[in-house]
């Protein structure tokens, strides 16, 4: 297939020094949904400002459906669609007056945009609201009429920063469903998320990156399988943490039949073995001999989170962070981008 996206040796420093973005390279499909997945200050954001021809970057290549990202910016604005982190809706009008504002800032108008402004109402589900002013709409609501702004001259590629964070689950789930469907017609998508289940349901081919570097990149399927072994988590009882509890458990678990690596996490234990189901009696037991005191244990099949804790060292921790905050902790009042 053709690639609508692609990315050589991509770097962005800022005039502090700061590497955001780090060497990266990838691709993507035309009609595809790709995922860039890792947690906040990973540098998904700054990836997605450059590509969307809003921060220029130290070096590299950039390419969106052949235009160059720099020497074609204004050809590639008509080609995308953006959503970014802060919802962009104007409180004062109604949701169907914003879509229209948007129309004519596309330059469209009359029975077109009229037409297109009715098709997206529906999509979004907004139909009985749309006649009713932006301030009294739901933050679910807002996401879904900020969402339609973005499809309003039918872009050829879709750009979305965590687009549903800070989202109720049934929100979520219903902004879920209408990216599945503008995809399936022919949207290619490009998502920023720190959702594991996100990732997971939603797209065809993602990039895991951290502190400004992939370090993983492949299908949902492909990822999971390269940690190949069921996950067993497991937690000791506060005062063990203390006292060597921690180093003797891990010592203990790499002694268990069927277990193939240990990892610290997130205060507890990682622990990835073949038939996991098999050896947690075993792994009771050797901890009840040796008066290792657990606090819980669990087991499940290879996840995303199991992806990324297997290439990093750490788990992804989402942040429900606000506009503001997300915009101070990159830096964008103080820093910019240092050209090479």
């Amino acid at each position: 297939m053709t690639d609508m996206i692609s990315v050589e040796d991509l770097v962005l420093v800022y005039g502090d020094g700061t590497r955001a973005v780090d060497g990266i390279s990838f691709k993507v499909e035309e009609n595809g949904f790709f995922g860039f997945l890792g947690p906040n200050g990973a540098g998904k954001s700054t990836t997605i400002k450059v590509l969307t021809t809003l921060l220029r970057k130290t070096s590299g290549r950039v390419h969106l459906a052949g235009l160059d990202v720099e020497k074609d910016a204004a050809g590639i604005r008509k080609l995308i669609g953006v959503q970014s982190q802060e919802t962009v809706v104007d409180h004062d009008l109604t949701g169907r007056e914003n879509l229209m504002l948007q129309g004519h800032l596309q330059q469209m108008g009359g029975t077109e945009l009229k037409q297109r402004v009715e098709e997206l109402v529906k999509l979004v589900d907004l139909t009985d609201a749309a006649d009713k002013r932006a301030l009294n709409y739901s933050g679910g609501m807002k996401k879904r009429l900020d969402l339609a702004s973005a499809l309003v001259h039918r872009p050829r590629v879709l750009f979305l920063d965590e687009p549903t964070t800070g989202l109720d689950p049934q929100s979520r789930s219903a902004v879920w469903k209408y990216l599945d469907q503008l995809n399936k017609e022919g949207i290619t998508i490009f998502l920023t998320t720190q959702y594991m289940e996100e990732a997971d349901k939603l797209c065809s081919d993602l990039s895991i990156i951290d502190h400004g570097k992939i370090v993983a990149g492949g299908t949902p399927t492909e990822l999971k399988g390269q940690v190949g072994t069921d996950t067993i988590t497991l937690s000791l009882e506060g005062s063990e943490q203390g006292d060597g509890g921690s180093a003797r458990a891990k010592e203990l678990l790499t002694k268990v039949r069927g277990v193939s690596e240990v990892l610290d996490s997130d205060g507890g234990l990682t622990v990835y073995a073949k038939n996991a189901g098999f050896i947690v009696a075993d792994i009771v037991r050797s901890f009840d001999e040796n008066a290792i005191k657990m606090k819980s244990i669990s087991m499940s099949s290879p996840s995303l989170d199991d992806v990324f804790l297997h290439h990093t060292g750490h788990r992804i921790r989402p942040e429900e962070a606000s506009p503001r905050q997300t915009m101070r902790r990159m830096g964008f009042a103080a820093r910019r981008p240092a050209r090479q």
